[in-house]
């Protein structure tokens, strides 16, 4: 069962949409199901003779006497409002299950507790098969408000309790830390402009994208507007700096013409205005890196801060490895943009899917990640793909997205173990399109026999208790490819050997000699560290627009809003 509850001020125009068609005449059969009183409630549903004003004055009763106490004050956003819709596939449940549903409902969430002669007016109105639609007036016969902190908390808890006893599928419990989901309406734009996804969704996922890219706030404005999407700041009133903002699609409008707005919390969370500071510099950055001298530095550097962000997720320390998780989400946005190519769809989806997993009740300790995410946004910029180098940074990129899953599934965090599983599904996918050619290419360039040898001979010194499983792994030939790489690099292989065999996974692993491989395309060249500490290259950052930034149409295309599956 899915709540999502939400609190307005206008009780007579939720309840004429409640009985009303629809907006799609999709409302079949409106009535209730429940209420404070279903004797005293009129029902426009069922009573030919009840009005949408008389039910309206029924339930503000409360409300109104309330209002003369103050004064002529009405309590602001007094008209609490709540749909409950089975999942997908569940059966359909009868009216007296529903009003079972919407008692409990009320219960748990303090609105109207068991056996509260006080407690505030309601109603539940089915009008489709799936759901029904609570709605309360939040002042209690008393004059009091009622008690509903986390009241989404609380519901949730109360859905899982009511998928088990009714035997309907369980889904997973939030932490209050997931984006808006879009309104019904949203859907319905979307459906009549042949949009794939709502423009909420389209808008949240090229925030993401140029979050993760640029270096400074001013920065992230400038590109959003760059692409052709609207962006109107909140100053404050005295300070003057940017308190808020919010965005708009290119030609999503209103029936009026006028732009529709969405702030930066409203699309997720992590996506306010202070959120992003904790993550982007408020002034401009003095001097950032640049990799001109080395192609191949970027990638070693990201694969590197994704290999060590692994090792603090197997830590004590959450809020530090919250932070790397946000800065992973950030990670894949550029991994995606970086590696063309057939799979660059799954990775796109990968980056996406894992947004839900980025965040979640613990507090995130950025300056932890800090490395992460400069490695990351380097990456978005790094305009050469130096051979194998993606390809270990995509498996690098699997195996954190599986221990990312573990994480969250260890701490209770379902929404978010569920994400990042189906992240690491759409990466896998993605690392196995693009491994297979680069794999098969390394095994067409294998070594002399005789080099071959020498490879075996240096693997069972290094590795003894490894070495059997190595060798008759279908990747052995294509590693000794890569050693010999590595060899010619600088690197003396049976040392190399050993220092990358004693890394996680190898001992788990289904293909061990695949592991090495990648570890060891990632090892920096000896010769090329040697000619960088003779010759340090400094320098600023290219222009603050990612090439992958710029080059995106301003207009919301069909296909630039289909989300890959």
């Amino acid at each position: 069962m899915v709540p999502d509850i939400s609190t307005g001020s206008d009780s007579r125009g939720l309840i004429a949409y409640l009985f009303g068609p629809g907006r799609r005449d999709e409302h079949t059969d409106p009535h209730i199901v429940a209420a404070w009183d279903m004797a005293g409630a009129p029902d426009p549903g069922l009573d030919p003779a009840a009005t949408y004003s008389q039910l309206a004055r029924r339930l503000d009763h409360h409300v109104d006497l309330r209002t003369r106490e103050l004064g002529g004050k009405k309590p602001p956003q007094h008209v609490w409002h709540c749909p409950v819709r089975t999942a997908p596939g569940d059966r359909y449940l009868t009216d007296t299950e529903w009003a079972e549903v919407a008692r409990r409902v009320v219960h748990a969430t303090g609105i109207a507790p068991d056996g509260d002669e006080k407690a505030c007016r309601w109603i539940a109105v089915r009008h489709a098969d799936d759901h029904i639609h609570i709605m309360a007036t939040t002042v209690r016969a008393d004059g009091r408000r009622p008690r509903t902190h986390q009241d989404g908390r609380r519901v949730q808890a109360e859905c899982r309790r009511l998928e088990t006893e009714f035997g309907l599928r369980r889904l997973k419990s939030g932490d209050l830390t997931a984006p808006r989901t879009p309104t019904g309406a949203e859907r319905a734009k979307a459906e009549r402009q042949g949009q794939t996804v709502t423009a909420r969704h389209w808008l949240r996922e090229r925030a993401y994208a140029v979050a993760a890219a640029v270096h400074t706030e001013a920065d992230y404005f400038t590109v959003l507007q760059s692409l052709g999407i609207k962006v109107k700041t909140r100053l404050g009133p005295e300070s003057g700096d940017v308190i808020g903002y919010s965005l708009a699609a290119p030609g999503d409008t209103n029936s009026a013409g006028e732009p529709i707005w969405y702030g930066g919390s409203k699309l997720a969370p992590d996506l306010s205005i202070n959120r992003l500071r904790e993550r982007l510099p408020h002034q401009e950055v003095a001097s950032r890196p640049r990799y001109a001298a080395d192609p191949a530095e970027p990638w070693q550097h990201s694969i590197a801060a994704i290999q060590t962000a692994h090792t603090v997720l197997d830590s004590d320390d959450d809020s530090a490895a919250q932070a790397h998780l946000a800065a992973f989400g950030d990670a894949l946005y550029n991994i995606a943009s970086a590696t063309p190519g057939p799979h660059r769809a799954e990775l796109r989806a990968a980056a996406s899917a894992f947004n839900r997993a980025r965040r979640s009740a613990t507090h995130a300790d950025h300056q932890a990640a800090t490395a992460l995410r400069k490695a990351a946004k380097v990456l978005a910029y790094a305009s050469n793909e130096p051979g194998g180098l993606a390809i270990a940074l995509l498996f690098a990129a699997v195996h954190l997205a599986r221990a990312a899953a573990k994480w969250h599934e260890q701490r209770g965090h379902e929404q978010q173990a569920a994400a990042a599983d189906e992240a690491f599904r759409h990466l896998q996918a993605g690392y196995e399109q693009a491994a297979a050619p680069v794999l098969a290419d390394l095994t067409r360039r294998a070594p002399r026999a005789e080099t071959a040898r020498r490879f075996e001979q240096d693997l069972r010194a290094a590795l003894p208790n490894h070495a059997d499983r190595i060798l008759t792994d279908p990747t052995w030939t294509a590693l000794t490819t890569t050693l010999a790489h590595a060899e010619t690099a600088g690197h003396n292989p049976r040392r190399l050997l050993a220092e990358v065999g004693t890394q996680r996974e190898l001992d788990s692993a289904k293909h061990p000699a695949e592991v090495l491989n990648w570890r060891i395309s990632a090892q920096p060249s000896k010769r090329v560290q040697a000619a960088r500490r003779r010759s340090t290259v400094t320098g600023t950052s290219p222009v603050p627009i990612a090439p992958h930034l710029s080059a995106t149409p301003v207009a919301m295309k069909p296909e630039e809003r289909t989300r890959h599956r």
